[in-house]
């Protein structure tokens, strides 16, 4: 029985495609939009898409401030804010990887305006989600946010980014495997809520990219395509879910730990996806499934491809469960001959 209403908050415009960038005032002014719009980027995106998207505002007549940030930090989230509250826009838009929208979509839920998501990259499902992700100092923090009204990916500038963030991007959605166990074991054995549709659609996004594995190759729209709608789907499965957990268990963690001991040593969806091989194996799964297939479309598989030594995968290993209260296959912590054999065993080290 349901003790309790949710809302459910979904885009109302997904627009995907070859071109598809031309296209944003169109995608915007069906949502009956007002006001001016602040349009958030960062350098590279900007001369990719943001500044077409902003001369394409200025051909509707609609105006358009900018901002360009240059790193991902909650100073950059309060330097919007700021200039928000001079111009006082009636909508953000982010345009770029996961930096720019991330910083969008959390300064629009401070003010409480709605925001769009134009990716330039397909580097993790952030794109879509309700989730934002900043760093400070030794650790990273997961902040609830807002969903955009509207996507605009645009396959064309997608293929044309470096094919590491698209690789990035597959591996976070291949973790959604272990994330659903750690999900399904926390509901068995911590009564955590949980949601058979949202963790379905989860599922099936990670099956989508292990089926098509060998089918993602550089420069391919086709393989944009297929990513960016698995984002898409990932994205929509944490709106109706209300949380992170179908896209984030114990593998999550360790990235998070990893952040910590050996920061911008790797890419998000590069450590999640290593992370997810060692936690299919705890959770007795089919771990070389998940290795294969990341290996296929050439993201990391073992800690030398990350960048990090077998130390600090073990000692990541050790102290994840530390990171947030939600429980996972990691419980309250594993022994450091437990983590060697994990990671052993599975040839991440």
């Amino acid at each position: 029985m349901f003790e309790k209403s949710s809302w459910i908050r979904l885009p109302r415009n997904v627009v995907v495609g070859h071109g598809v960038l031309s296209e944003t005032t169109a995608a915007i002014d069906e949502l009956h939009l007002h006001g001016t719009p602040l349009l958030v980027t960062s350098p590279t995106p900007n001369e990719v898409a943001g500044q077409r998207v902003a001369d394409q505002f200025e051909d509707a007549g609609w105006g358009v401030e900018t901002v360009v940030i240059e790193e991902a930090s909650f100073e950059s989230v309060q330097r919007v804010i700021d200039v928000a509250n001079e111009v006082n826009p009636g909508y953000l838009v982010g345009v770029g990887g996961g930096k720019a929208i991330d910083i969008a979509k959390m300064a629009s839920d401070e003010i409480g305006r709605g925001f769009v998501s134009i990716p330039t990259a397909a580097s993790h499902d952030g794109i879509v989600s309700g989730r934002g992700s900043v760093p400070e100092e030794d650790t990273r923090h997961s902040v609830a946010a807002e969903p955009p009204l509207a996507v605009v990916a645009d396959t064309e500038i997608i293929a044309d980014a470096p094919w590491e963030l698209t690789t990035a991007g597959c591996a976070d959605i291949i973790s959604n495997y272990t994330a659903v166990e750690d999900w399904r074991l926390a509901q068995r054995l911590q009564n955590v809520e949980f949601h058979e549709y949202a963790a379905t659609l989860a599922e099936m996004t990670a099956e989508m990219l292990v089926d098509n594995a060998d089918t993602i190759r550089p420069g391919l729209e086709e393989s944009s395509w297929v990513v960016v709608k698995a984002l898409v789907s990932s994205g929509v499965a944490m709106s109706i879910a209300d949380s992170s957990r179908p896209a984030s268990g114990a593998e999550h963690l360790f990235s998070h730990q990893l952040d910590r001991i050996a920061p911008g040593a790797a890419l998000h969806g590069h450590q999640v996806g290593v992370g997810s091989i060692i936690t299919e194996y705890l959770h007795g799964g089919d771990w070389r499934g998940i290795r294969d297939a990341l290996a296929t479309i050439g993201a990391p598989t073992t800690a030398d491809e990350l960048g990090i030594d077998a130390e600090t995968v073990v000692e990541a290993l050790t102290t994840a469960h530390e990171i947030r209260d939600r429980y996972t296959i990691l419980g309250n912590g594993m022994s450091r001959a437990a983590a060697y054999e994990a990671a052993e065993t599975t040839k991440v080290i």
